[in-house]
């Protein structure tokens, strides 16, 4: 018998709390709890699709434990931004055409706002480099690369990250 444990998740800002076993991993118990934006891939972080902020940073949430994630902030692409009021890079990639099939996106738009998190200017090496855990079977990732950098450029003109 497989035993549980109560974990207490802090996603978009919003507490979240289940019962999970200690091998399940992040992604699993985010979807068990309603956050299908997230989206499972390859299963073993090849991929990128499954990607969440985990204090700030990009992980790979297919290869993160659960019980890791509890006491730290963890972003979706949901928390990002909504239709409303989407987040810069959310608008570029729908502007852009960077989006096709759309499995990938959440994956890269995290990837992304980690990157700008760090580097508000990135060239398009930095964009590739930071890209290049994500895998995109539909783009071909000129549009994608294009959307980084016209968000780039739209939060610097804001003043700031978000």
């Amino acid at each position: 018998m497989v035993q549980e444990k109560q974990v207490t998740l802090s996603v978009n800002g919003r507490s979240r709390t289940g019962r999970f076993p200690a091998h399940r991993t992040l992604l699993e118990a985010l979807r068990e709890l309603g956050h299908t934006e997230v989206k499972c891939g390859c299963e073993k972080g090849d991929c990128g699709a499954c990607a969440v902020l985990v204090d700030g940073k990009a992980v790979d949430s297919c290869l993160t434990l659960v019980w890791t994630a509890e006491g730290r902030a963890i972003t979706t692409v949901v928390g990002l931004g909504n239709a409303q009021s989407p987040h810069p890079l959310q608008k570029a990639f729908a502007e852009s055409g960077a989006a096709q099939c759309g499995y990938c996106i959440p994956g890269m738009v995290i990837a992304a706002k980690s990157l700008l998190d760090r580097n508000p200017d990135p060239g398009e090496e930095d964009v590739r480099i930071a890209l290049s855990g994500n895998l995109c079977r539909c783009t071909g990732y000129t549009k994608i690369f294009e959307a980084v950098s016209t968000a780039a450029a739209a939060l610097r003109e804001e003043g700031g990250v978000r």
